[in-house]
């Protein structure tokens, strides 16, 4: 056909290109592992020759995690199922404890079914696994006639091969191909019609009734394959198999039955055991007896002895079903007591028991209560009870009695009542059981006979009796009722079997047949009454000759066939099914799997999936209710949206559906003709060959067989196809029904799926009509199916109504086919007595390959760029299929886009194929831009909130997108927090692609915002140009490219930033790369919130530094974003180490100290900065963070810093605000000056004091003091009306009376701002020892006299009273406790000294670990550990520390800023920092633990290490959070245990710093872990994720 000639193919991939090298396209797929998970239920696919990673989930990054799995290591190497390999950990970063990255990895060669598992424990051991899972590997199905042809294949030979996506599967029931020298005329009917896939139900000898499924040999061909010449064999058709693949390109696969045999079979009658019968099976005699009761009440009937009770010989009506009901449970089963089968004999037990306490039996054991014991053999009342239990429970004392006989008889007599009441019991259990088998029996009756949609029998007899039997036996059993009782024990009852059939509704994973069903005694069985069920056991040893035989037959099989279609697969049992695919599989490694489940579960049919390594599940359009319905079949089944989105090779696994083998009609219904109506197959046909996945058929749809093709009764052969015209029977050629159509339809299915016609849309044009796409992503052409359906007969088959216009997006190049259906008056159906035949009088009339004008069908007008199909006539059964490309405005756009994204660095294809990669590195150059970009233009480009944005008045904020709300930032990462979501999961329907497809709105914000700024203005301009082609490509295709663009583009700044950081970044984890970039997050310049102006000395040391403009670093998003709330002395340089110095960005760092130090006043550094001219000096903790960057910075970079010039601001505490240059000091006289002011201590009111700088202070809290307590050397400051640190809230509400109180004043001497101190004048102490720093004390004023106190000394004093001051001891003691009265907890540090309340010393909160950090001189190890230890048990949360301890009073773990309620406790959130939990604190936690840790090491063997774990597992909850966030950041608190906080910040700067330096100390530590990392030659390019 010449429209196959339009078909061009690509491979759909993108290839990550280096700039040295090109890598290989193999597709990576990453499953993460989280603890507990047992994924049995869950579907994966993976192909061969791709590689799937498993990653650690958060919950295992601790754990000592082995991972084993089955899939064989070598290529070629059989599977055993029972071998597994441990697979080795590797880690792509250079950490020596960072475990956030470690990867094991499968390489996919081997087709099957796999399974892993992995412990927590260290252990291998299964029995211990924490997770397992499985995942399927599609086989290759080649169309070459060896075994394995991978094997023989040279690596640059290709080997045709047939991919599951473009299967057409023809059944045929092989009874009816008649002898094997006729198969090959009757199977070219299928090669002749385009299938390229004959699914032959089973060859083997049949059994006695002839059905197709019931195997009488299963070693053996059916020997009405035979002729009178010659008998055929396996071999035979193995050979007529392979001339098939040579010859037709056609592969074969057949049934596998393995669950039953026909019960005429000779080898069962030899070895009984294989079946259900009873002897092995004694539990299913009263079922056996039920059964032959029923049949002999059917004969009777039929004889007519039941007439008078209503009951007549023919069934056909209501009140006879009721008579049977009547006369079966009044009269027939209570005659045969088949209660006694369960119940016991009283008198013999009750003898038993009485002899038992005559002769004062002991009692060896007994049970807590009586129970009724099934006999195994089920004899009638030979049921009994535990002896040992009834003596222990019923031979008691009886109060009262005169003789040790009349003891006994009342003994006996409480016995006999209880197994009375056990006979009771147990007879309503089995009445229960016999009235849902009349119940049962009634109702199979009711359809036999009398329902209008059975096959209303009508006249009971022998052949056709009220319902089939359950079991079989030897025709010389039969007899009475009585008589065959009698055979049912002893030998004889082997013969006696049960059949086989389907429990509707009932549990797959269970055998109906156990000894704890009663589905053959309650009639719940739909039998097969020419089947025996087999009886396999657990495993070989059971059953030897069963499973040798069935495993014989099962290698045969494969050994001729392709692959084999699981008969009734959810009844057979998982174990056998499994032992039989490995042997299959190991004569024919990529067989191909297929069965139709009926488990009514998807989960369930994943578990056969799973185990079996089925392949494709078999689903039929025939099961839809009407054409709607079909179109839902195609869409579920059929392939992924048109427009999808382009996934990179490296990415999750994602759970599937099972593969579709889509028929539109199975052997097994009914056909379409007689279901719906003779229009409808050939629309139905073509609905199914547009989806994206297996397709098959039946023989006889394509030719309009009228009835159902039944497996049993039907004799008819086949026709065999004919050259010439006007064939008659045996004789068939194109002509007849549909077949000329099919075959179009199969050879279109065919080369959509193996051109990448991969995407598909369905869209319901009518209630009939329904248009179909399949879409390539590559080439982006389409074709479109339009089908009329018609699932009843239509009134007027010539007309076409309303049908709305279809639109396409391009142009209409032709018209592939269209196609007619017609009734025709002169010919009439008759049904052919040798051969199958079809409806002779419909007929399709066919064209192909014409000019859209041409059509007689549609009328096709253009639109703009539009395509408009008008339906002219369209009348039911009509089928037209066009072709759809771009227009050449379009396409030109795609290769555009194409081409900027190959600067990414990815391979992308042109329409000819080509592979497309801009190497070249000018100014134009994506790479090139980059590389200029600093990481102050990487805040721009990548993050800065709405506030931030908006600040710069240039227009822009957070971009809005409708139906799902602003972004987090406006950068990329704003749009990568919902791209990481929609892209893996396809989700083209998010708010997000409706709005790209709606217009160009967020492409233009994209390019737009950069352009503003004159540093990203390149950026901007390269973006528009990209991105301004999304305007000319349909708009179904712009979230795809949309997507690729910018997430290519972020990962490539993304990696450019890590580029620009340090080495400890660049060579951290995932979790290390995702904190720091905090860095780019926080720390950026705003106009409205602008740090002072730099000195001009500054440029002489820091070349290129715009001393106007230094970048600043926000507390937290959104609240502390932008205006003078922005800036926070106290949080800057909480987060300074973190963000900036352990990331590298030093000169960032320093000039935000110079610009802070410039700022100096009352010795103290600002609190609220508000660009220095509005700051406000309320805060006592700020100077002494900021001496600890100092301290830090120099740690780092040396102590240079110390002599740069500062632009003060202000002078002194009086002065006006000065400008640069007006007075510059050097950093260390200002920091000086701030040592000395606090030496000599100072009270200052705050300027402005009032409402105008605090509308919720009282007037009292205007009011500061600082100074040092010269009698401990502690720093001190504040009053119970202020509160100088970071637990800074202020009561606000009037109507619970805590306005203007503080929450938390922490007035006195705050232990942390003691630790701080001790930690500057300790640094300053050796550096002015160093000359570095050129004072070495300070001037206290003590006693009214000023005294020089040196560093030394200041240092020492603090130090001797430290421990006495803050530790409360485990013991009293009374020397050091002057109010044990307020001590609320021991083994603790004191959050404070001489605080104002004096009860506040006493509160434990998390502050103490900062002074362990900062200066861990001050802290006995053995006391901090103690200490740390009950914060642990009392204060650590999931994200955060609980700001004071439960049980103080004024503890509420839950913050709310808007609470209005009259409690003074949380009114308008007064509990901010008395119970919430907040995340930074923990950094300071879990380092105090470290260090502790290692310093009590000597003494405490092991304690690192566990300490490390512990830290470890700490800390992946803070993962989890940070790649999970939307803002990629951790916010600020928590509600109490870890829940989630809206009054928030959802990022926060020091939550991020702190536990960014956890992970810095961490690797100083230097203790390697379990796990040595290692750089891998795996590709590690691309990320896994993309966040």
């Amino acid at each position: 056909m010449s429209f196959l000639g339009s078909f061009t193919a690509f491979p759909n991939d993108i290839i990550y290109k280096s700039a040295q090298k090109t890598m290989l396209t193999k597709q990576i797929r990453v499953l993460t592992l989280n603890g507990g998970e047992n994924r049995e239920t869950t579907l994966y696919r993976l192909q061969k020759g791709w590689i799937l990673r498993f990653n650690l989930g958060p919950s295992l990054f601790v754990s000592p995690v082995r991972i084993f799995c089955n899939h064989p290591t070598k290529k070629n190497e059989p599977f055993d199922r029972n071998k597994y390999t441990e697979l080795k950990w590797n880690s792509p970063s250079g950490s020596k404890v960072d475990r956030h990255d470690l990867f094991a990895e499968v390489q996919i060669h081997t087709a099957g079914s796999f399974n892993y598992y992995f412990t927590a424990d260290g252990s291998k051991d299964r029995q211990h696994a924490d997770g397992e899972g499985y995942f399927l590997v599609d086989p290759i199905l080649s169309l070459s006639t060896n075994d394995n042809p991978s094997e023989e294949a040279d690596d640059d030979e290709e080997v045709e091969e047939l991919c599951l996506d473009s299967i057409q599967c023809q059944t045929v029931i092989a009874k009816l191909l008649g002898p094997f020298p006729e198969w090959e005329g009757r199977l070219k009917v299928s090669y002749e019609t385009g299938y390229n896939m004959i699914h032959f139900t089973p060859i083997q000898e049949l059994g006695q009734s002839n059905s197709a499924y019931s195997i009488r040999n299963q070693l053996c061909l059916n020997p009405s394959f035979n002729t009178k010449d010659k008998k055929y064999g396996y071999n035979d058709v193995e050979k007529l198999v392979n001339e098939m693949v040579v010859n037709w390109k056609t592969l074969s696969l057949t049934d596998l039955v393995l669950n039953h045999t026909a019960n005429d079979s000779p080898w069962l009658q030899e070895h009984p055991e294989c079946g259900y019968n009873l002897v092995n099976s004694p539990h299913l005699k009263p079922a056996f007896l039920v059964d032959r009761i029923l049949l002999h009440f059917s004969l009777d009937i039929g004889d007519g002895k039941y007439e008078a009770k209503g009951i007549p010989d023919t069934i056909d009506k209501m009140e006879h079903l009721e008579a049977i009901r009547r006369v079966l449970q009044e009269e027939v089963l209570p005659h045969f007591k088949l209660h006694e089968f369960f119940t016991m004999d009283i008198e013999i037990i009750l003898r038993d028991f009485k002899r038992a306490i005559e002769e004062a039996r002991p009692i060896a054991s007994s049970r807590p209560q009586l129970d009724l014991i099934q006999d195994p053999q089920y004899r009638r009342n030979k049921s009994t009870v535990d002896m040992n239990t009834a003596l222990h429970l019923y031979n008691t004392d009886k109060p009262g009695v005169s003789s040790r006989a009349e003891r006994i008889q009342r003994c006996c007599g409480d016995f006999k009542a209880k197994l009375e009441d056990l006979n009771r019991h147990k007879m309503a259990e089995v009445q229960d059981h016999l009235n849902t088998a009349v119940s049962n029996f009634v109702a199979n009756v009711k359809y036999r006979f009398v329902d209008g949609h059975g096959p209303r029998i009508g006249k009971v007899s022998a052949k056709e009796p009220l319902m089939w039997n359950y079991f079989v036996q030897p025709k010389s059993y039969d007899g009475t009722l009585a008589a065959e009782e009698v055979n049912m024990d002893g030998d004889s009852g082997k013969l006696i079997m049960a059949v086989n059939g389907w429990v509707m509704g009932d549990d797959p994973l269970r055998n109906f047949a156990d000894p704890d069903r009663y589905v053959y005694l309650r009639r719940e069985l739909i039998p097969w009454g020419d089947s025996c069920k087999l009886r396999f056991g657990k495993e070989p040893k059971d059953c030897p000759y069963l499973w040798q035989h069935m495993k014989e037959y099962t290698e045969k099989t494969v050994k001729v066939f392709h692959g084999v279609r699981l008969d009734n697969c959810h009844s057979t049992p998982i174990h056998v099914a499994e032992y039989m695919l490995d042997a299959a599989r190991k004569i024919r490694p990529d067989l191909y799997v297929v069965a139709e489940l009926f488990t009514g579960s998807e989960c369930v049919d994943n578990i056969f999936m799973n185990k079996l390594g089925i392949n494709s599940l078999i689903r039929e359009a025939l099961s839809a209710n009407d054409c709607q319905d079909q179109g839902r079949l195609v869409y579920k089944y059929g392939g992924t949206s048109v427009g999808s989105f382009i996934q990179p090779r490296v990415q999750p696994l994602l759970p599937t559906t099972a593969h579709a083998l889509f028929f539109d009609q199975t052997h097994d219904n009914e056909s379409p003709v007689e279901k719906r109506s003779p229009y409808d197959p050939f629309p139905s046909s073509a609905i199914v060959a547009m989806a994206c996945c297996a397709t098959g058929s039946n023989r006889g749809y394509d030719q309009l067989v009228p009835h159902h093709i039944h497996v049993v009764n039907e004799e008819r052969l086949y026709m065999s196809w004919a050259t010439w015209d006007l064939p008659e029977p045996p004789f068939m050629n194109d002509k007849f029904g549909i077949t000329a159509g099919k075959k179009i339809l199969n050879q279109l299915h065919y080369q959509l799926g193996v051109t990448g016609f991969s995407e598909v849309y369905v869209d319901q044009l009518s209630h009939d009509t329904v248009a179909i796409t399949r879409h390539n992503p590559i080439n982006h052409d389409s074709y479109v199916m339009v089908a009329r359906t018609a699932f009843h007969h239509p009134h007027n088959p010539k007309e076409t109504g309303y049908i709305r216009p279809l639109t396409l997006d391009g142009d209409i190049t032709e018209i592939v086919f269209e196609a007619k259906f017609s009734m025709t008056d002169g010919y009439k159906y008759e049904k052919n007595p040798k051969y199958i035949n079809g409806l002779p009088n419909y007929y399709l009339d066919i064209r192909e390959n014409l000019s859209p004008e041409a059509s007689g069908l549609i009328k096709v007008r253009k639109q703009g760029d539009s395509s408009i199909v008008d339906f002219h006539t369209f009348t039911p059964g009509c089928v037209v299929v066009v072709k759809q490309v771009l227009p050449t405005r379009a396409k030109n756009a795609i290769l555009k886009i194409r081409r900027g994204v190959s600067q990414f660095g990815y391979l992308m294809r042109s329409y000819s194929g080509r592979t497309m990669f801009d190497e070249s590195f000018d100014k134009s150059n994506f790479h090139a831009i980059v590389s200029k970009l600093t990481l102050s233009d990487m805040n721009i480009v990548l993050y800065r909130c709405d506030s931030e944005e908006k600040a710069d008045g240039n227009g822009f904020g957070a971009y809005d997108i409708p139906g799902h709300g602003p972004m987090v930032y406006c950068g990329l990462r704003g749009l990568m927090a919902v791209l990481a979501h929609v892209r893996p999961n396809n989700d083209l329907g998010h708010p997000l692609c409706n709005n790209l497809r709606e217009g160009n709105w967020l492409s233009d914000y994209v390019a737009k915002r950069l352009q503003v700024h004159p540093t990203t203005k390149d950026l901007g301009q390269w973006f528009e140009g990209v991105l301004g082609h999304l305007k000319d490509i349909p708009r179904f295709l712009v979230p795809c490219y949309f997507d690729t663009v910018i997430t290519g583009a972020y990962v490539v700044l993304r990696d450019q930033a890590m580029k620009l950081m340090s080495e400890f970044i660049q060579d951290g984890s995932t979790f290390v790369h995702m904190l720091s970039l905090g860095s780019l997050q926080f720390c950026g310049f705003v106009k409205n919130a602008k740090l002072p102006k730099l000195s001009e000395f500054v440029k002489s040391t820091t070349p290129k530094v715009d001393v106007d403009h230094p970048l600043s670093l926000a507390a937290g998003f959104p609240h502390f974003a932008s205006g003078y709330m922005r800036n926070w002395g106290r949080d800057t340089f909480i987060a300074i180490r973190g963000l900036l110095l352990l990331t590298g960005r030093f000169c960032d760092a320093k000039l935000i100290i110079l610009a802070y130090g410039g700022c100096l006043r009352h010795g103290l550094i600002p609190n609220l900065l508000n660009e220095g001219s509005g700051a406000r000096y309320n805060c006592r903790d700020a100077v002494w963070w900021w001496f600890q960057a100092i301290q830090d910075y120099c740690k780092f970079k040396g102590t240079d810093i110390l002599k740069e010039k500062v632009a003060r601001l202000y002078p002194s505490d009086d002065s006006t605000v000065h400008q640069p240059g007006e007075y510059d000091q050097p950093l260390y006289e200002v920091m000086q000056e701030a040592l000395q002011r606090h030496a000599e201590g100072l009270k200052y009111r705050e300027r402005n004091a009032g409402t105008q700088i605090d509308d919720q202070m009282k007037d009292e809290g205007f009011n500061n003091e600082i100074g040092v307590d010269w009698e401990t050397g502690f720093v001190f400051g504040g009053n119970e009306h202020n509160c100088g640190t970071w637990m800074d809230k202020m009561g606000s509400s009037a109507k619970a009376g805590n306005k203007g109180k503080p929450a938390t004043p922490r007035s006195g001497s705050a232990v942390e701002l003691v630790g701080l101190s001790m930690s500057a004048l300790t640094w300053l102490e050796k550096l002015a020892a160093q000359k570095v720093y050129p004072y070495d004390g300070v001037s206290a004023i003590k006693n009214g006299v000023s005294t020089k106190v040196t560093f030394k000394d200041w240092c020492a004093l603090i130090k001797s009273n430290f421990e006495k001051h803050f530790w409360i001891n485990v013991d009293q003691e009374a020397e050091y406790e002057p109010h044990p009265e307020l001590i609320n907890r021991r083994g603790i540090y004191k959050d404070s000294f001489f605080a104002k309340p004096f009860w506040a010393d006493f509160q434990l909160r998390p502050n103490f670990p900062i002074a362990m950090i900062v200066a861990p001189q001050l802290f006995t190890p053995e006391h901090a550990w103690i200490a740390l230890t009950q914060a642990e048990e009392v204060l650590l949360g999931s994200l955060g520390m609980k700001t004071l301890d439960p049980r103080d009073w004024a503890y509420v773990g839950d913050y709310d800023n808007s609470n209005d309620s009259s409690d003074p406790k949380v009114a308008h959130g007064f509990n901010y920092h008395n119970g919430p939990e907040w995340i930074w604190p923990i950094g300071y936690f879990l380092r105090a633990k470290l260090y502790y840790a290692k310093a009590l090491e000597p003494k405490k063997k092991g304690l690192l290490k566990s300490t490390i774990s512990f830290i470890k597992t700490r800390l992946t909850s803070h993962y989890a959070h940070v790649m999970d966030s939307p803002w990629q950041s951790l916010p600020e608190l928590t509600n109490s245990n870890g829940q989630f906080c809206a009054s928030s910040c959802p990022a926060q700067a020091w939550s991020v710093a702190c536990v960014l330096e956890v992970l810095y100390d961490l690797e100083e530590v230097g203790l390697v872990d379990d796990i040595a990392p290692r750089r891998n030659s795996a590709d590690l390019s691309q990320q896994t994720v993309l966040v």
